[in-house]
């Protein structure tokens, strides 16, 4: 007991264990606690460590009896005892190291002994319980595994998505494209202007000296309205950047809205017209149930007709028997007509029933096909609400940056109006400075 590395169980909790967890059909209503106590029987030993087999490695109990077709061996039926008990001491010595137990022997399945016995039995359920253990741990892994897996499949999903999106946003409509070009040519050219109106308005510095100092002021000024109209000119550029749709798409988008509605009214009075013949159909069912019950109706009086005359037939005298014969005769008659009539009217009910339930599957398919209908409709009239909201608030957006882009337009007129006037005062002050220069350099010549 000290020197095993296991527990030595109990006898009752080793019984327990084999029968609920080994063990199964009549061997475990079998399995009793005088097997192994005082004495182990070897045929319940044998059985236990065979099933033991069977449950870890799949080795059925009677492969242990087999022998191998050769032709040296006489009389195998005299070896088949003998092997069945060898290949389970031989399957048990190469099992029972991994249970921590490496003292088995064949005594111990001929003739076993009880302390030994049990301490086998301990082993191989301590081992069995590490398994269980194991098992479960491993099939947690497992399910942590399959869904780390299904996990990383759904987010390289999402990046390949999201890189779509991003070639989608940053590629440029050539509609835009071709917008944008024209605006870069103009800033170009604007930009080409004002550097040669740079280089004039500094020939006429150099020309005049003394009015250098005004022109430096207005040269800032004009700087200063320059750099206002380039960014003006780059928020224009951003704003139609900003402008995705053209009204044609969004006119030819609201053409195909129309077209979905018309098809979903022209459905929906199809719906329409199907529950009106499923209706009608209902009340034709409704007749023929109202004409069975008036049937059932009138049976039901012949029954009590012949009741009551059963009654007067107990009642009347032996005197009037003959009388009665000839009626008695008359009623058998008439019971057999009524017994083919009712026959008749059986079939018919029957017929009619069958008529009924297939009517009433029809009908139920034909309301489940209005109701995928109608949330066929629900769903496109969703979808509709929805585009037609997307496009409201398109048309809300484009016109606030039109309303912008008129108004950023608005400034840089303004601007360029006061920029030209600016620039005419300018050339004509330079004008008559030149004038009174002229006339100043006459008059110093005719001094000299």
């Amino acid at each position: 007991m000290a020197e095993n590395t296991f527990p030595v169980y109990t006898v009752d909790a080793i019984v327990n264990f084999y029968r609920t967890e080994v063990l199964t059909g009549q061997e475990a209503k079998q399995l009793t606690k005088s097997d192994l106590i005082p004495s182990p029987k070897p045929e319940a030993v044998q059985t236990l460590y065979m099933r033991v087999l069977h449950f870890l490695y799949r080795f059925r109990p009677e492969c242990h009896s087999m022998l191998p077709l050769l032709e040296n061996i006489q009389y195998p039926q005299y070896h088949e005892g003998a092997s069945s008990i060898v290949s389970v001491y031989i399957c048990m010595r190469q099992f029972l190291p991994s249970c921590l137990f490496f003292d088995f022997s064949l005594n111990d399945l001929l003739a076993p002994k009880k302390q030994k016995t049990l301490i086998i039995l301990s082993a191989i359920m301590n081992f069995l319980h590490f398994r269980n253990q194991r098992m479960k741990v491993v099939l947690e892994k497992q399910a942590k595994f399959k869904a780390d897996v299904d996990r990383l499949q759904s987010y390289v999903r999402f990046n390949k998505e999201a890189e779509k999106k991003i070639e989608i946003l940053t590629t440029i409509p050539p509609e835009q494209q071709a917008e944008a070009d024209e605006l870069a040519s103009a800033l170009s050219e604007l930009q080409a202007t004002t550097v040669h109106e740079y280089q004039e308005v500094n020939m006429k510095n150099e020309n005049i000296a003394e009015w250098k100092t005004k022109i430096a002021e207005k040269t800032q000024k004009l700087t200063q309205v320059k750099v206002e109209v380039t960014n003006l000119k780059e928020d224009i550029s951003k704003l139609k950047s900003q402008i995705v749709e053209s009204p044609e798409e969004l006119k030819s988008q609201m053409e195909k809205m129309r077209d979905n509605v018309k098809n979903i009214k022209m459905s929906i009075e199809q719906a329409d017209e199907c529950v009106v013949e499923l209706q009608s159909m209902v009340q034709a069912v409704g007749f023929t149930e109202a004409e069975t019950q008036q049937t059932y109706g009138l049976l039901l009086e012949l029954e009590d007709s012949i009741n009551n005359t059963k009654h007067m037939q107990e009642e009347v005298p032996e005197l009037l028997w003959c009388e009665l014969k000839s009626l008695c005769l008359e009623e058998g008659q008439l019971k057999r007509a009524m017994g083919m009539k009712q026959d008749k009217e059986s079939k018919q009910n029957i017929r009619k029933q069958k008529q009924r339930e297939m009517k009433e599957q029809h009908v139920q398919d034909m309301l489940g096909q209005c109701n995928q209908i109608h949330q066929k409709r629900e769903e496109v009239a969703d979808k509709i609400q929805e585009l037609t909201n997307e496009t409201q608030h398109l048309k809300a957006k484009i016109q606030s940056l039109r309303d912008v882009c008129s108004k950023e337009t608005m400034k840089a007129q303004a601007l360029f109006d006061t920029l030209s006037t600016s620039m005419d005062k300018l050339h004509r002050q330079i004008d008559m400075n030149i004038v009174d220069l002229n006339q100043d350099l006459s008059i110093m010549s005719a001094n000299f």
